[in-house]
């Protein structure tokens, strides 16, 4: 009989970061927050620059962070999948205000009563048969 060996996973040490996850849509984003940092933001191995080509996205992206003044604490890393653009940056905004609140006592309430841990429940509407879309049906015709 062949003995079994017990292997002990790797560990990294990469000191103290704070997970949080964000969903929109269809987008799932797995934030982390390394404390110490300069406020760098970094989307699937990507600067959030050239990740996101509009200004109002990266803009959704940060306001957890300026709304509680930790843009400078802390820098960002995320891995985000599925949806599109404008869901994804709702995505990260919520999973980054998930990770401050760990991070940082105390700021759950404030991002609490701007609307930041709320999970933005939308999501796109299903194609019924007969029609074109979920809604759209084709012009009505008396004759």
């Amino acid at each position: 009989m062949a003995e079994k060996k017990t292997v002990k996973p790797a560990v990294k040490s990469k000191g103290v970061q704070f997970l949080g996850t964000g969903r929109r849509k269809k987008a799932i984003a797995r934030v982390r927050l390394l404390p110490n940092g300069t406020g760098k933001i970094t989307v699937n191995k990507v600067d959030i620059d050239k990740y996101f080509g509009l200004d109002t996205l990266k803009l959704i992206v940060r306001q957890p962070m300026e709304h509680t003044q930790t843009t400078t604490k802390y820098d960002v890393i995320v891995n985000v999948v599925g949806g599109g653009l404008s869901g994804q940056a709702g995505a990260i905004a919520h999973g980054i205000s998930r990770a401050l609140v760990l991070a940082e006592e105390g700021l759950k309430s404030e991002l609490k009563k701007a609307g930041f841990l709320t999970r933005d429940s939308r999501m796109k509407e299903r194609k019924k048969y007969g029609l074109k879309k979920a809604r759209k049906a084709s012009q009505f015709s008396k004759r």
